[in-house]
């Protein structure tokens, strides 16, 4: 184990094989999106005594409206259940839920619901759980770089003052830290435009584990291997 190494406390989820893994056992996709949902409150639960504060998990891209009609539709629909059926645990689990991504294309019932999900855990501090709903890297550095050329226009932001610090506070994440390990389940060995600017120096980790199997001891093992890294953040050692 690399000495000094502590574990990660901002951890990222590409929770990628929900449809693969009800495809294998001969079920429609769905099915798995529902199994993947009550894998996401195990994992969120397991974050405390893993010493992880800040989860932040991928459950819809901007790409993913290229799926069928039925499928987003039927995602859509978990959504606003799962809202639903988990506030008042994660309420009473001392867990703060945000949501980061562009809602104008969501339908206007879940924006509601996630506006009052917000608000009713916006004093916990136990679990911050970040869900990325139609949500893709690069759109949201390009809304992120509008928002800074309209304060710029303004006169609110010297074009001399921006830098490789400023551009953060624009983009949705701004209320967090950068993530230490960015996790992708199903064997898929790549990031699929998330989290691209926050992530520069996480640590990956791709796993075959498919997400509705993808358990709190998996989760634990991850995050043990996450310790035995040497994070030198571009610098030499001597």
């Amino acid at each position: 184990m690399a000495e000094g190494t502590p574990g990660p406390k901002h951890v990222a989820i590409i929770m990628d094989g929900n449809g693969r893994w009800a495809q294998m056992r001969g079920r429609p996709r769905l099915l798995g999106h529902h199994a993947g949902a009550k894998r996401v409150r195990e994992i969120v639960e397991a974050c405390p005594d893993q010493g992880v504060k800040y989860l932040t998990i991928f459950a819809f891209s901007t790409e993913n409206w290229k799926r069928t009609q039925s499928e987003v539709a039927g995602l859509m629909n978990l959504f606003r259940r799962y809202i639903q059926r988990e506030a008042r645990d994660l309420l009473a689990n001392g867990v703060r839920v945000r949501f980061i991504g562009d809602r104008v294309r969501l339908d206007d019932k879940l924006v509601s619901l996630m506006d009052e999900l917000e608000l009713l855990t916006s004093q916990n501090d136990s679990v911050h759980l970040t869900v990325a709903i139609n949500y893709g890297g690069r759109d949201e550095v390009a809304r992120a770089t509008k928002r800074l050329a309209h304060d710029v226009a303004a006169g609110k932001l010297a074009p001399k003052d921006v830098g490789d610090e400023t551009l953060p506070k624009y983009l949705d994440t701004h209320f967090l830290p950068d993530p230490d390990l960015v996790i992708r389940t199903s064997g898929e060995a790549r990031i699929s435009n998330f989290l691209l600017w926050q992530s520069a120096y996480a640590e990956y980790e791709f796993i075959e584990t498919l997400w509705p199997d993808f358990t709190r001891d998996v989760f634990a093992d991850v995050l043990a291997g996450f310790q035995t890294r040497d994070r030198r953040f571009g610098a030499v050692k001597v």
